[in-house]
């Protein structure tokens, strides 16, 4: 390369990064303008509510509306998922000039439920760690939390019937939902690594893990791999895989399988990485608190219905939908506490429950039900 070739490319690149420098600062104003206008929106709210009346700043439909506006308007290079990212870091911090919102997880730190919650809600909230299911929804009705986060259902191994039953005695609703990649990696401490005990992605028959800790349903998610390439190793069900990646680094002879922020979290090396049996593993996961949400243009309605336990019960509950041209996504059933063989059917639907054609099948579900509870309609996931 001659010197006069190396000092254009230098002018080159120089005058590129001054364009960058420019487009920074304009980024970084406009993005303040826009925190200004949220600190704007927070003072009308506070100025035109009601005595005694919350106000309420956080607004799902709204949010969503923007996020999918911001998709279908971007041109690249950027994929629009990740521009759509951006913007939601960017009303995460902003929201938090209104309120700073406090968000309650199945915890411990470090499980997929949290990367839910942060999905979801964006980094500038408080995540606070709950220890089950239903210590999430008492943490959200007892106001200790503006929403919580619980897992509903897995694309590998179907619902998960805790989160169902947390719904039959709680006033909250469902306000939004998040559909989560799970991706499972083999850890091991470091003392393993070190001492060159254990090889990637086999087992060593001079000094290996002798057990495994891992969620129920994660254990189920790898279970074809762990048959391969773990087949004598002990499969232990713990609480969650923060749990697991805990107990894998205080004991010996302890592996886990759990995700990457809990190795992080944790000091765990991945052994073997993406170890799930289905590549397209996902898991869903719902947002409830104490607010009903509005159409947003592309909504869910999740219902729970008891029907009494008599031939074609499922076809009278179901048939109002199918007459209203209602779409359903998902039906699970669960035994009522209320007596034995009588069953609750928790039905998801295409639309809000304000939509006039949903609004007529509901009515006409009630009137072949025992007991009907609209558990709320929320936006679609769009991350």
């Amino acid at each position: 390369m001659t010197n006069n070739s190396f000092t254009t490319e230098t002018e080159e690149l120089s005058k590129l990064r001054d364009d960058i420098d420019s487009i920074d600062q304009q980024i970084q104003q406009l993005v303040n303008q826009r925190a200004q206008c949220a600190q704007k929106v927070a003072d009308v709210k506070e100025h035109f509510s009601k005595p005694g009346e919350s106000v309420v700043f956080y607004r799902p439909e709204r949010e969503a509306q923007v996020l999918r506006r911001v998709m279908d308007r971007n041109q690249g290079p950027l994929p629009a998922e990740g521009v759509a990212r951006l913007f939601r870091e960017i009303m995460s911090q902003c929201l938090a000039l209104e309120e700073p919102m406090k968000i309650a997880y199945l915890g411990p730190e470090g499980t997929f439920t949290q990367q839910a919650a942060l999905k979801h809600f964006g980094h500038a909230v408080e995540c606070q760690s709950q220890g089950s299911i239903a210590d999430v929804f008492r943490e959200v009705e007892a106001g200790g939390a503006n929403f919580g986060v619980v897992p509903v259902e897995n694309s590998t191994e179907g619902v998960i019937t805790h989160t169902l039953d947390s719904f039959v005695g709680s006033n909250l609703n469902i306000c939004g939902e998040v559909a989560l990649r799970i991706h499972h990696h083999f850890l091991l401490k470091e003392e393993l690594m070190s001492e060159g005990l254990v090889k990637e992605g086999a087992s060593s028959e001079l000094s290996k893990p002798i057990r495994v800790y891992s969620h129920a349903q994660s254990l189920a998610q790898c279970r074809q791999w762990l048959d391969a390439n773990w087949p004598g190793i002990e499969r232990i069900a713990v609480s969650s895989n923060a749990e697991a990646a805990r107990r894998a680094q205080e004991e010996d002879g302890a592996a886990a399988i759990a995700s990457e922020a809990a190795a992080e979290l944790y000091n765990l090396n991945i052994i073997t990485a993406n170890i799930e049996d289905m590549p397209d593993n996902t898991t869903r996961f719902l947002i409830v608190g104490p607010q009903t949400t509005e159409i947003s243009g592309e909504d869910k309605t999740s219902l729970l219905v008891a029907s009494k336990n008599e031939p074609g019960a499922l076809y009278h509950v179901l048939a109002p939908f199918h007459e209203e041209g209602v779409s359903l996504t998902r039906i699970e059933t669960r035994p009522s506490k209320s007596g034995t063989w009588n069953y609750i059917f928790f039905i998801d639907l295409e639309g809000h429950q304000n939509e006039e054609k949903v609004k007529k099948a509901m009515a006409l579900v009630q009137q072949q039900c025992t007991d009907f509870k609209c558990l709320g309609s929320y936006p679609k996931a769009v991350l």
